[in-house]
């Protein structure tokens, strides 16, 4: 029980935008989930084109966009494990498509014959790795207007669509609809993949 209340109080602290919970959070499931991704990458002969941490920065920031709308109710560790795996088995299928549907040839790409060089890393998290998912979080924060603020921040305390409509003088899933758009957008304008939707 003491796991599941320190795991709640952990992604509360994140929803509130506590960068060093997100650090703390990123921290205990980046290995993990970078490792099943190279492992992906390796059996799908892509290692040469991707990185594994470009796939997971994605994965991340599609994570943290879902997180700030409410639309994830994680109450224990095994399901945020079991999402992001998620979320990233969805991210690489959705590159081999995009290199195979390119037809792409992976020998003009890599003269070196495909080492991967983030196997040499010592597996420490790096300042730029820190810095860049902070910056992650600004430019979602950043990219809503003032509304969709409000919309997001309000979803985030736990504050009903019924009451948020009350407020605002529109219908609930005028407002749900309102934020998701905003969302998407926000997610098509930085790239982030849209697994979650």
């Amino acid at each position: 029980m003491h796991e599941r209340d320190a795991f709640a109080t952990l992604v509360q602290r994140v929803r509130d935008g506590d960068a060093e919970a997100a650090d703390e959070l990123i921290r205990l499931y980046e290995p993990e989930i970078r490792r099943f991704i190279r492992y992906r990458l390796s059996s799908a002969s892509l290692s040469a084109l991707l990185e594994s941490l470009d796939i997971w920065q994605s994965v991340l920031a599609r994570f943290f966009v879902q997180l700030d709308t409410g639309h994830l109710d994680l109450e224990e560790p095994t399901q945020l494990r079991k999402l992001l795996i998620t979320m990233a088995r969805n991210k690489v299928y959705d590159q081999i498509r995009r290199q195979t549907a390119d037809r792409r040839d992976r020998r003009k790409h890599c003269a070196d014959g495909g080492g991967r060089l983030d196997e040499l890393a010592c597996g420490a998290e790096t300042p730029s790795q820190i810095v860049a998912r902070r910056e992650i979080l600004a430019l979602v924060r950043a990219s809503l207007s003032e509304e969709e603020t409000y919309l997001l921040e309000q979803r985030v305390e736990g504050r009903p669509w019924d009451a948020l409509a009350e407020e605002l003088q529109a219908r609930p899933d005028a407002l749900r609809k309102r934020l998701t758009r905003a969302m998407d957008r926000v997610a098509g304008q930085w790239g982030i993949s849209q697994e979650l939707k």
